[in-house]
Formats: structure tokens, C-alpha cells, sequence
């Protein structure tokens, strides 16, 4: 099966196709954190170097690529109080999911809200950033392109 994306350009030469490549990009490297996450999980400890690396540059990766993203959006259309709110939320949310993951790599046990934490936050991060992202690309993309 071949997938052909044809370039439309809006106003002011925006390329949607790359906008939906990188949306795309995200959905894809969101999977990999999960995978890596889930063979984290069931492999125990003391976890993987290889795996717990990747896992954590991943997910560090998404949070940047969102970041830049929100200020690229704000340089060509500057973003409302409530567009920022809404990538701070993520943002939020995000470094949280993060910092509980930091938790439970470390050697010392963790009490079980940690963990059930660290089960249920990534979802919630998902359903925000592609929220910010669908908001992004609002914003970027006129209508009718």
C-alpha cells in the first residue's frame, strides 16, 4: 500500500503536509515511550541502560518538540492567554509524568501512588499534548487549506 501527501499551501505558503507529518512524528515516538515503558515494566529491575535511556530521551524529546512548536506558533500568530494555558497544562503534566518515571527508576522503593501515578499520567500527557497540538495547528493553518 503506497500513501501518497500531497503539499497544500495556505495562506502565506504554509505547508500542511508538514504539519501533519509532525503530528504524525509525535503519534510515533508517544507509541515508542509506551513500548519502551511497557518493556521497562516487565523486564524489573535494575532496568536496562539502553532501554531506560531511550525511554527518557524520547519523552524528553516530545516535550521539547511541543515547546518549539507553541513558539514557533506564537512568532507567525501570537497565541491567546488561554492557547498558553493550555500548552502550560501540558507542559504540567508532562514534567510530572517525567519526574515520577525519574521516582521509579531509582533504587529506592517508591510508595504505590507513585507507580499507579506513572501508569495513568501518560495517558492524561497523550490526550494534552495532542490537544496542543490540534491547537497549534489550528492556529497555523488557515482554514480552507
Amino acid at each position: 500500500m503506497t500513501v501518497h501527501l500531497e503539499a497544500h499551501y495556505g495562506e502565506g505558503g504554509i505547508d500542511v503536509s508538514t504539519y501533519l507529518m509532525r503530528i504524525a512524528g509525535v503519534g510515533l515516538a508517544f507509541m515508542l515511550v509506551f513500548l519502551f515503558g511497557l518493556w521497562l515494566s516487565h523486564s524489573g529491575k535494575p532496568y536496562s541502560t539502553l532501554l531506560l535511556t531511550a525511554h527518557k530521551l524520547i519523552a524528553l524529546g516530545v516535550l521539547v518538540f511541543v515547546g518549539v512548536m507553541a513558539y514557533q506558533t506564537n512568532q507567525s500568530s501570537p497565541l491567546s492567554g488561554t492557547d498558553w494555558a493550555i500548552v502550560g497544562g501540558t507542559v504540567v503534566v508532562f514534567v510530572a509524568t517525567i519526574i515520577l518515571g525519574g521516582l521509579l527508576s531509582i533504587d529506592n522503593p517508591m510508595p504505590p501512588i507513585v507507580h499507579t501515578l506513572h501508569q495513568i499520567l501518560p495517558f492524561v500527557t497523550v490526550v494534552a499534548s495532542g490537544a496542543t497540538l490540534l491547537m497549534l495547528l489550528n492556529r497555523t493553518v488557515p482554514a480552507g487549506a
